[in-house]
């Protein structure tokens, strides 16, 4: 269950004010993707804005814009004036033209307000996607009800740093190296549990200088023995991503709200960045 939200006015511009920060260093593709495909005269940077407001202030699109376009302090910060806000179906419309890509790299970027260490933990969690009405399901043919998104988590500070979904249920050992390697850049080590064993993965990772802490699967006892050798400290980090998981489904719902797929992967990726930026503001 969800958990009543509960603000702060000068907690909220702080919010505002690092949402702002992060959307204007995208760059000019990015933020030609973000705008309404009608071409309105609204940069993206605002579109990406608006929509962070509206998961934080768990609000519909129109009550976000009712809510910014009366408050001047708002209205200062996204230089718009009133009469110049977008309305909520072009709003809408921009959430759907902007990739997946655009939406990781705001979370990339959003995790950077956190301390990082390097060192890493990944796992997966789901979130069903059944809020829609029976008959919609029915209609859609929609027969999974889960959607599988798996976490990458820097063990500091608890930022996400990507973020993969499927409603497919991929194992982990075809998720973890898309995952890990598009980071890899960024990574000292990763810890992961056993679903992620698999020897191509920890050579993938080693090739590119990062330490595998992935626990085998005990098949013979060399097995045991390659669990032994693994830093236990940093492997039950591990916990730290499984934390971060479920608080982001106790605070923003265990549930996805879009109707479509592609927006429901969105979704939970524009979640991950608002609870980036929530616990940069609390650190």
């Amino acid at each position: 269950m969800k958990r009543k939200r509960t603000f702060c006015t000068t907690g909220f511009f702080r919010f505002v004010k690092q949402a702002v920060s992060i959307a204007r260093k995208l760059t000019d593709a990015a933020l030609m993707q973000i705008r309404d495909p009608a071409g309105n005269s609204v940069a993206g940077w605002k579109h990406a804005v608006l929509h962070f407001l509206r998961v934080h202030m768990e609000a519909t699109l129109s009550e976000v814009l009712d809510w910014a376009e009366e408050m001047e302090r708002m209205r200062a910060r996204l230089a718009l004036q009133r009469g110049e806000f977008i309305g909520p179906s072009a709003l809408c419309k921009s959430f759907d033209h902007a990739p997946m890509a655009v939406w990781r790299e705001l979370l990339r970027r959003e995790s950077e307000l956190l301390d990082q260490s390097g060192h890493a933990a990944i796992d997966a969690t789901y979130f069903d996607r059944r809020e829609a009405s029976s008959h919609y399901l029915k209609r859609c043919d929609r027969d999974v009800r889960t959607i599988q998104a798996t976490f990458l988590v820097d063990t500091a500070q608890g930022a996400v740093i990507d973020v993969h979904c499927s409603a497919k249920w991929p194992n982990g050992t075809n998720v973890g190296p898309q995952v890990a390697l598009r980071n890899a850049g960024d990574l000292l080590s990763l810890a992961a549990d056993k679903g992620y064993d698999d020897m191509s993965f920890r050579e993938a990772l080693w090739a590119e200088g990062v330490r595998s802490l992935i626990k085998h699967r005990v098949f013979a006892p060399y097995d045991h023995a390659h669990n032994a050798r693994i830093e236990s400290e940093r492997y039950h980090q591990r916990s730290i991503c499984e934390c971060v998981n479920s608080v982001i489904k106790r605070s923003y719902g265990s549930a996805v709200r879009a109707r479509a797929w592609y927006r429901q992967f969105r979704e939970i990726s524009l979640t991950a960045a608002v609870y980036n930026v929530e616990q940069a503001l609390k650190s």
